[in-house]
């Protein structure tokens, strides 16, 4: 981060302050107090940081940025709201800057997205990316205070859950290039439909630059009928023929090849991961890069460096069995690709180890039905579950014709049975919401397996 004086930050947040002083970062937790930096704090559900003001300017922190009275001896600066400011400030010190930013949502495939862009955006430009989640309201400027004077362009992701998250995201972030991967079912509960989801997404064009590349999905129902005089609408997809056609797909040992057709050209493409999904979220990023002026030869070589994150979608051999760890988090929209995954998948034997899609308020019961259905109809050999709504889905499974579909009420059940049927050979995929640490079943059989 570029030095500021707390005035400049005052000003910026709409606050007042008691002395002047130079800050060189912004932190919003004790533990990482660097010195000379502006300790913002925040008010959460469970925590108030006030209370720890003054140990922040103890330990090095520049100054305090507060919205309630504290006695503290140190420079501050008082707002009305600590976590609108934060945003504020993000949005003030990302303005300083003249560089390429690219905003990315989507109700799935946002953070591969992300991974697959950054790739490419880095192989030309000193580039930054969101780390980990920090995709919300709180997390976003953290990455924006990443950019210095060596930055040359950012990847920033967005999340949201309600109306009006991304307008305050896009408002901050004023990207010159943005991107929305699909429209699912993500946050139904707050947004009331699928179209209030694409109403929700397409905020980031609030704050989009008038001309900007918008690159869509084509392939998505809903976002294929976006159209705007305002931006420059891109579309890639498999499917259908689009500004970036995916063909003559094939997976091979782990990876996926594809050929993209763009504008009367084409490049071969091989990325180190498997599943449908993962085309189309390569193939935005490479689309990202053709209106970065990185030639298609420097994009498909980045590419081909991806190294999938965490439990997203990891396909790992163990024991002769082909494992795939997709636990970081699960919607009925995930879960299709991802059996459509486990489908494609060369393997004498295919099975399914499924849990909770939490965060489906009233739509739940219906969507763990659904993914049943869709595990019986693409011919899963095996559906092992666990957890409340897991029950749902092996109901599912049995009503669309799936003999094989069990329910364990505990995860070492759960793992006894896997590894009962589980042989070399097989092909396994473990997927479910992050909450339900369904890892806990893949350390079980991974040391049985003989890891």
């Amino acid at each position: 981060m570029e030095k500021l004086k707390l005035s400049e930050i005052a000003a910026a947040c709409g606050g007042t302050y008691n002395k002047d002083c130079e800050i060189s970062g912004v932190c919003i937790d004790t533990r990482k107090i660097t010195k000379g930096c502006l300790f913002i704090c925040i008010k959460g559900e469970r925590f108030d940081a006030h209370q720890f003001a003054q140990e922040a300017l103890d330990k090095g922190a520049g100054a305090v940025m507060i919205h309630s009275d504290v006695d503290i001896d140190g420079c501050f600066v008082k707002v009305e709201n600590t976590s609108k400011a934060l945003l504020d400030l993000g949005g003030y010190y990302r303005s300083k800057f003249n560089i390429p930013v690219i905003a990315l949502t989507g109700s799935v495939g946002k953070t591969t997205t992300k991974e697959f862009t950054y790739l490419v955006v880095n192989s030309q430009y000193n580039a930054i990316k969101t780390q980990g989640n920090l995709n919300n309201e709180i997390g976003l400027p953290q990455t924006l205070f990443q950019i210095d004077s060596t930055t040359q362009a950012a990847v920033i992701e967005m999340g949201m859950n309600h109306f009006g998250e991304i307008s305050r995201l896009t408002a901050a972030t004023k990207p010159t290039m943005a991107m929305i991967t699909n429209i699912g079912v993500s946050h139904i509960e707050n947004l009331g439909s699928r179209e209030g989801i694409l109403k929700a997404k397409l905020e980031i064009l609030e704050g989009l630059e008038k001309g900007a590349p918008l690159i869509l999905n084509g392939d998505n129902d809903l976002l294929s009928t976006v159209k705007s005089d305002d931006y420059n609408v891109v579309f890639y997809g498999i499917e259908n023929e689009c500004d970036f056609t995916a063909k003559d797909i094939s997976e091979e040992n782990g990876s996926t090849s594809f050929t993209v057709n763009y504008f009367g050209k084409s490049q071969r493409i091989t990325i180190p991961t498997i599943g449908i999904h993962n085309v189309y979220n390569a193939l935005s990023a490479f689309a990202v890069g053709y209106y970065l002026n990185i030639s298609a030869e420097k994009s498909a070589d980045a590419l081909s460096k991806y190294v999938p994150e965490g439990m997203r979608q990891k396909s790992v051999s163990v024991g002769g069995i082909t494992s795939i760890e997709d636990c970081y988090n699960a919607s009925p929209d995930s879960m299709k690709a991802a059996l459509k995954t486990l489908a494609n998948t060369k393997a004498n034997k295919k099975i399914a180890v499924l849990a909770d899609m939490l965060e489906l308020g009233d739509y739940s019961k219906q969507a763990h039905l659904d993914v049943g259905k869709m595990t019986a109809d693409n011919k899963i050999d095996y559906l092992l579950t666990y957890g409340e709504m897991g029950s749902v889905i092996a109901q599912g499974a049995k009503n669309a014709g799936l003999k094989n579909a069990y329910h364990f009420d505990t995860k070492e059940q759960l793992a006894d049975k896997l590894c009962e049927i589980a042989e070399p050979g097989d092909a396994v995929i473990f997927k479910a919401s992050r909450g339900m640490k369904l890892e806990d079943v893949i350390h079980i059989v991974y040391d049985r397996w003989g890891k």
